[in-house]
């Protein structure tokens, strides 16, 4: 942390996380009430704030061993401890193993937290990491875990809403999060300047979206993010094989993967107008065993073949039976 930075900029970051961690308890208030819907939007907006705390520490220079320890344990209680007893209120107390259920979605959530702090002074990993988390993130998996909450609330009970399907969702979501698998980050995304107002059109409509059907937009927000996740792990696949890829323009990473796409398939670059060119002069020239005529309007030589006055199934003698393919410039297999 910069020292000459004043107090009150250093503490901006950390209330923002002070506020998350309300925002998650009030959630599990929201949930003993018998409001839900005030539980899922606590928990939304404790993602938001924070989304938004160490964005603004970096920005503003105030970064602290005691914000970076304060934030993990407000994701534990925000996104790990308040889902699991809302979803537990909700859906799993009159079931058998629902308790166990939260518990390991709980521990789970505190098992991603721990491993992120520890790859934080990781240097071994490579350049492009970065733009990389290493299972679901918190805030994510938190709101995916709330999804079948979600879809209950918007379209009413289900085989989705059973304390079964309920049960194995959320064990799916918690092992996402202790996963290897690399799941891209919002925070290195770089936008270009010619998608700048489409991405500004983009973000008013998803904002006028959350405003009419927000718990719509959030389970089609989190659906999407379930399909990204394939993406993202042939994305980091492919940088570990292309490190070369990682610190250029996108127009030129693009062309990297189709040049190795290319490499790949076994293509050869087309041959293009040296061997057009030969290609009509050929097709232009008699072959061995036909007559010529020229046409009467444009002056051109025509072949004829079979010749005349021999019967037109006449099987093809000698060098008649295959065309000569290598002075053209082309080969066999390319006819």
């Amino acid at each position: 942390m910069t020292r000459g930075a004043p107090p009150g900029v250093r503490l901006l970051p950390n209330a923002i996380t002070v506020l998350a961690l309300c925002a998650g308890l009030s959630a599990v208030q929201f949930a003993l009430n018998g409001d839900p819907v005030g539980a899922v939007a606590a928990i939304a907006v404790a993602a938001v704030l924070d989304g938004l705390d160490g964005r603004l520490a970096r920005l503003l220079d105030a970064t602290s061993r005691l914000g970076a320890e304060l934030d993990s344990l407000s994701d534990a209680v925000s996104f790990g401890v308040a889902p699991a007893l809302v979803l537990y209120v909700w859906g799993l107390h009159g079931y058998r193993t629902g308790w166990v259920v939260a518990l390991v979605f709980a521990v789970c959530m505190v098992l991603r937290l721990a491993r992120f702090n520890t790859l934080l002074d990781d240097d071994s990993q490579p350049p492009f990491a970065k733009e990389f988390f290493i299972g679901v993130p918190a805030p994510a998996g938190a709101l995916l875990a709330l999804l079948p909450l979600v879809v209950t609330l918007q379209v009413g009970r289900g085989w989705w809403s059973a304390p079964v399907t309920v049960s194995v969702w959320t064990i799916g979501v918690a092992a996402l999060l202790i996963s290897r698998v690399h799941t891209l980050s919002l925070k290195t995304i770089r936008v270009g300047p010619r998608a700048m107002a489409p991405l500004l059109v983009l973000v008013a409509l998803l904002a006028a979206a959350v405003i009419t059907y927000p718990l719509g937009a959030l389970s089609v927000a989190m659906l999407g993010y379930l399909l990204h996740l394939p993406y993202g792990a042939y994305r980091y696949r492919w940088l570990a094989r292309h490190p070369e890829a990682w610190d250029v323009p996108p127009s030129q990473r693009r062309a990297i993967r189709r040049a190795h796409g290319a490499r790949r398939l076994s293509l050869r670059p087309p041959l293009r107008r040296r061997v057009a060119g030969a290609a009509r002069r050929a097709v232009r020239l008699p072959r061995r065993g036909g007559h010529t005529a020229r046409q009467p309007d444009t002056g051109r030589v025509l072949e004829i073949y079979p010749p005349a006055g021999e019967p037109h199934n006449r099987p093809p003698q000698g060098r008649d039976r295959r065309r000569s393919w290598p002075p053209i410039g082309l080969r066999r297999g390319q006819r």
